[in-house]
């Protein structure tokens, strides 16, 4: 395999590359609702920032049906757990309900994660593909499979942190303060595990002699509530 050369990309230009390839779909599914549930809480109540959430949700999947787009999996996650979760804060009259619903689901992944590892079968190995294509020859090496079990040991915790972090500002935040600490704070956190995502990924790639380029680097940039759920709990 070729050695790593002097112009090969930076941290910071690695970052460049994930946001443009994963930034967009984030934004569409994620942040974007969360924004306009946002205002439209601050502006119209609580029935209409379900409401405005759930229409650019549908919209956005229907948009991309329309012009027979492909659909990313992450819109699709997030069309299914707001729908999930509007139903089921309605059903309940609850607006706690609502905004708990994401830390289960966080509990749930984190477990999902830390389940892949105990059998062998770390979830980061599958869902790298998503986020940053590679060979499978660079996924077998021993050093790379290391890297994907304490990836995903990293997102287990981060999800699980995630969790708590939810809950705790939930119960003790009005609920104003807590969609504007629970977004900062929960994009704080997932910045971070990213951060540290990127250096792991492109240490390991240093020492397997691998050009860090698209095409051999194994650079799993998860971006999790940090996967769909979490990054929609507003």
């Amino acid at each position: 395999m070729p050695a790593v050369h002097e112009g090969e990309p930076s941290k910071l230009a690695i970052f460049a590359m994930v946001a443009r390839r994963s930034g967009p779909h984030l934004i569409e599914a994620t942040i974007a609702p969360a924004v306009l549930f946002y205002v439209a809480l601050l502006t119209a109540g609580l029935g209409a920032a379900y409401l405005a959430a759930l229409v650019w949700s549908y919209a956005a999947l229907g948009r991309r049906a329309v012009r027979q787009e492909p659909v990313p999996a992450i819109l699709v996650i997030g069309v299914i757990g707001i729908t999930v979760r509007t139903l089921v804060a309605v059903i309940s009259r609850s607006s706690f309900v609502y905004f708990f619903q994401p830390a289960l689901a966080s509990i749930v992944m984190g477990s999902v994660f830390l389940i892949s590892v105990a059998v062998g079968r770390p979830l980061i190995a599958t869902l790298a593909h998503e986020f940053w294509p590679f060979s499978p020859e660079v996924a077998a090496r021993p050093r790379v499979v290391r890297l994907f079990r304490r990836l995903t040991l990293l997102w287990a915790g981060v999800n699980l942190a995630s969790a708590a972090l939810t809950t705790g500002l939930l119960m003790s935040l009005p609920l104003g303060a807590f969609l504007a600490v629970k977004q900062l704070s929960g994009l704080g956190l997932t910045a971070g595990a990213v951060c540290l995502t990127v250096s792991m990924s492109l240490r390991t790639a240093r020492r397997e002699g691998l050009h860090a380029g698209p095409s051999t680097l194994p650079l799993p940039a998860i971006l999790p509530e940090p996967l769909p759920y979490e990054q929609l709990a507003f």
